[in-house]
């Protein structure tokens, strides 16, 4: 299994351009479906999880072609009699995303439970219930959902949480249904935000795009669309992080500062500061990290919340910082009961965090990281993410295996911040 190896301590500079939005990039190519006609989606980036998704759409007969870097040609024009790969399904989160083209194509599909990082139950009951509200016919068995219907239809809906995927899902749906539906309550990430312009491109016709509460008048047909996906959120946020522990100047470009607030806010509280400069990022070097009390000398929270609250794939960054932050910091991830676990990696390699339970930590720092050079886990891509910046600021050499899941959301990282002078090297499986 190939791993990184990595040196810590060492400084890192220069200019890097975050890759397209991993986020928006899935649900725009299962979107693609909803019409015969071709697509083309740009700064599409070369990650894991693309390129199973890609590799689903072919199985299901869509024509790809990959003319450059970061652009690819669709057509969905024959597409197969047949039932998306189990196997390459239930590597990924988003596979679902396939029910609502599929539905309004066909008029069924039969899924098998999604894959996707490991970071605690993701239920699938919102994208049922928006699916059974548009007059999709659900069962559920213990591998598989079977879903059918007799056509589509707008609604009332009002979902049961602000899910990201649940919301996609509705809206996929939604765009090419008979008559009017709402979506209260509806997540609003950037990468939905993405996904809403792509189909308007397509000629739906959504709106209250960035709010919680969707207007969708369905349409009968959707034409095809030249579309650049915006630049990944996680990744910009990885990248502030990563410049901070390692006292270094970033400049981290394109990277849509507006959508950055909430994380300017909550990695304020650990002393993370940087300024803008039209569309981009800087990050300055040698900054001195100190968590910032709340009112009358309280210890702050770090908290995840949905859109616009802070993000909970940065909660993993946010600890890494922390444990470099001289001060006292409560982290509370509210979503998933799995994700905290992978502190146990940087207690060892000498961080002081309490796990208090599984959605919270408190971190005290600073701390001196060592490297850990018997290995360190990839749980997850964000965790993945987080012990390969943990390593980096850490005192000597680290290995880190199971990159395959960093691989899945951070295109050639090694490479790219290689190019920043960071000592990272991969090492493949012989």
């Amino acid at each position: 299994m190939d791993h990184f190896v990595i040196e810590g301590g060492h400084r890192l500079s220069g200019a890097i351009r975050p890759a397209g939005n991993k986020n928006a990039a899935l649900p725009l190519l299962a979107a693609s479906l909803l019409t015969d006609e071709p697509v083309t989606i740009r700064n599409l980036p070369d990650i894991g999880d693309v390129r199973t998704k890609l590799a689903l759409l072919a199985h299901l007969g869509v024509h790809i072609d990959r003319p450059e870097a970061h652009v690819v040609h669709l057509r969905a024009n024959q597409l197969a009699a047949v039932e998306p790969d189990t196997t390459l399904a239930r590597r990924i989160r988003t596979s679902p995303l396939l029910a609502g083209p599929l539905l309004a194509r066909r008029g069924y599909v039969t899924l098998p439970r999604p894959g996707g990082d490991a970071i605690g139950r993701r239920r699938l009951d919102t994208h049922l219930l928006a699916l059974a509200a548009l007059g999709v016919q659900v069962e559920v068995t213990p591998s598989s959902y079977i879903l059918t219907t007799d056509g589509l239809r707008g609604a009332d809906i009002f979902l049961d949480e602000m899910s990201v995927t649940g919301t996609e899902q509705a809206i996929i749906a939604a765009s090419i249904a008979e008559g009017h539906t709402t979506i209260a309550n509806a997540a609003s990430e950037p990468h939905v935000q993405d996904l809403c312009h792509f189909l308007n491109s397509m000629g739906a016709r959504i709106s209250g795009i960035g709010t919680n509460l969707l207007e969708i008048e369905g349409v009968s047909r959707l034409h095809g669309t030249d579309y650049t996906i915006g630049p990944d959120f996680m990744e910009v946020g990885s990248l502030i992080g990563l410049a901070a522990v390692t006292r270094s100047e970033l400049r981290i470009v394109g990277a849509r500062p507006r959508e950055h607030r909430m994380t300017k806010i909550m990695f304020g509280r650990l002393g993370v500061t940087w300024r803008e400069e039209g569309e981009d990022i800087i990050v300055p070097a040698d900054q001195e990290l100190v968590v910032r009390h709340d009112l009358h000398g309280a210890i702050p929270k770090i908290d995840s919340a949905p859109w616009p609250g802070f993000n909970p794939d940065l909660i993993s960054t946010a600890i890494v910082i922390a444990t470099q932050a001289r001060g006292t910091v409560l982290i509370h991830e509210k979503m998933f009961e799995s994700r905290l676990f992978f502190v146990d990696r940087l207690i060892g390699m000498g961080a002081r965090i309490v796990l208090c339970d599984p959605h919270r930590a408190v971190v005290v720092g600073p701390s001196q990281l060592y490297g850990e050079p018997d290995g360190l886990p990839s749980p997850d891509i964000r965790a993945g993410m987080a012990m390969v910046t943990a390593a980096l600021c850490a005192k000597g050499r680290s290995v880190i295996y199971n990159i395959g899941q960093i691989d899945r959301g951070y295109e050639r990282i090694d490479e790219r911040l290689a190019a920043l002078g960071a000592r990272i090297e991969r090492v493949r499986s012989s």
